[in-house]
C-alpha cells in the first residue's frame, strides 16, 4: 500500500499508540518518528539531545529552572530563540523539525503536538488513540515489570504531563475529540485492528480527494 498522507498520532500512555504507528508505517512503507524527532531537532538546532529528552512532552512551570538552564549556551547556534527560556527553545526547535520532516513526504509522527505543528498542511490526518484504564495498566505492568498500582500511577502521571504539554503549547485540548480528526479505542479494536482502521480511513479519504478532483 502507498499513501501521500502524513499521520499524526496522539495517545494515552499504555494505549499502544507507538506500536500502532509502527504497524501503519510498515504497511505503508513510510518512516515513523517518535523520539527520532528529538534527535532530528537536536541536530538541526544545535541544542544537545539530552535537553530535548529532559523536556520531552514535559512543560516546566519552574521559572527558576528555565532561568538557570538558559545561562548555558547548550551549543545552540541559532539567533531567533536566544532570549527565550530553554523549554520554549526546545518546543520551537522541535516544531521546526516536525515541519521539515513533513515536507520530506508521508510519515507517521507520534505525539509532541505534531498535529498542531502541521494544522495548515492539507495532507494530514490527526489521530488520537485511547483505551480503558484496566487495559493500559495490564500493558504497562507487563512492559515495565511493575505492579498494577505502580503501573496505574505511572499512567496517570504520564498522561498528566502529556496533557499539560499539549494544552500549554496549542490552542486545543489533549484527548478531546474535537482536537483530532479520528479517535479510536485500541482496547476494543486491538493493535492490528486499530492500525487497519486508520489505514482504511486514510486510503478512503485519499480516494475521495482523487474523485473530487475529477469532477
Amino acid at each position: 500500500m502507498k499513501t501521500n498522507t502524513i499521520i499524526t498520532i496522539g495517545r494515552q500512555f499504555g494505549s499502544a499508540g507507538r506500536e500502532i504507528g509502527r504497524r501503519i508505517a510498515e504497511d505503508f512503507e513510510i518512516k515513523l518518528y517518535d523520539k527520532e524527532m528529538l534527535a532530528r531537532a537536536a541536530k538541526e538546532s544545535g541544542i544537545c539531545e539530552e535537553i530535548f529528552e529532559t523536556h520531552d512532552e514535559k512543560p516546566t512551570n519552574s521559572f527558576l529552572y528555565s532561568l538557570v538552564m538558559d545561562t548555558y549556551s547548550l551549543g545552540y547556534s541559532g539567533n531567533s530563540y536566544t532570549d527565550m527560556p530553554i523549554n520554549h527553545k526546545v518546543f520551537l526547535a522541535q516544531f521546526d523539525a516536525i515541519k521539515k520532516i513533513a515536507d520530506e513526504g508521508p510519515c507517521i509522527l507520534v505525539g509532541r503536538c505534531a498535529d498542531y505543528a502541521l494544522e495548515s498542511y492539507k495532507n494530514v490526518v490527526s489521530v488520537f488513540i485511547h483505551a480503558d484504564m484496566d487495559t493500559r495498566i495490564r500493558r504497562i505492568a507487563r512492559i515495565y515489570d511493575l505492579t498494577d498500582a505502580k503501573a496505574k500511577d505511572l499512567i496517570i502521571k504520564t498522561d498528566k504531563k502529556r496533557s499539560s504539554y499539549y494544552n500549554y503549547y496549542t490552542n486545543k485540548k489533549w484527548s478531546d475529540a474535537e482536537s483530532y480528526e479520528l479517535c479510536l479505542n485500541s482496547a476494543e479494536l486491538g493493535i492490528e485492528g486499530t492500525a487497519k482502521m486508520i489505514e482504511e480511513y486514510v486510503l478512503r479519504k485519499e480516494q475521495i480527494k482523487r474523485e473530487d478532483r475529477k469532477i
